[in-house]
């Protein structure tokens, strides 16, 4: 159990990052439940969906993973990136994460944890209680990090946005480099 849970916070530690960055935009209420639920779907699923697949399908994906997950999270940056510097001057000119964008960046931060669910298939835990686990961790980082992000958010003031997508494309890279 203590294993599992390490690998849970291990998991998580990622979305925490990412949550950050995402909070400091100013995520309001709606916006946070949304991404600590895909958030935690992705993270408990990923695993669950190693574990299923087996062996085999790690050997082909390696690294791989860890670098499509990496790519797709700077690419969902750079575009808030563009985004942000074009609303720059407006008034409170905020974007809104909509589920689509929440949804590809749960998918980013999550592909690396497909190698996680081979490893758990050694510890001989339950589907249910690693689904659950993972699930409720990454959900609590996640909440945590949108707390942060929004505190840092409203400190910084008018860049937030920009800093906001600059901290989703370090944490790409991050994860591209092997660093989480």
């Amino acid at each position: 159990m203590v294993a599992l849970l390490l690998v849970a916070v291990a998991l998580g530690m990622s979305n925490l990052a990412a949550a950050i960055g995402i909070g400091i935009s100013g995520a309001g209420r709606a916006v946070r439940v949304r991404v600590a639920v895909v958030f935690g779907v992705f993270e408990a699923g990923m695993p669950l969906l190693g574990l299923l697949l087996g062996h085999s399908v790690a050997a082909r994906l390696g690294r791989g993973a860890q670098w499509l997950g990496g790519t797709l999270l700077i690419l969902v940056g750079i575009y808030g990136v563009v985004q942000a510097w074009r609303a720059r001057g407006q008034a409170e000119s905020v974007r809104e994460w909509r589920l689509g964008r929440i949804v590809v960046s749960g998918l980013a931060l999550s592909l690396d944890n497909l190698a996680a669910g081979f490893a758990l298939g050694a510890y001989h835990v339950s589907f249910g209680l690693a689904a659950a686990l993972i699930g409720a961790v990454s959900v609590g980082m996640s909440l945590a990090g949108l707390e942060l992000g929004a505190r840092l958010g409203s400190a910084i003031g008018t860049r937030s946005e920009l800093i906001a997508e600059v901290v989703l494309v370090a944490v790409g890279a991050a994860m591209a480099a092997g660093a989480m």
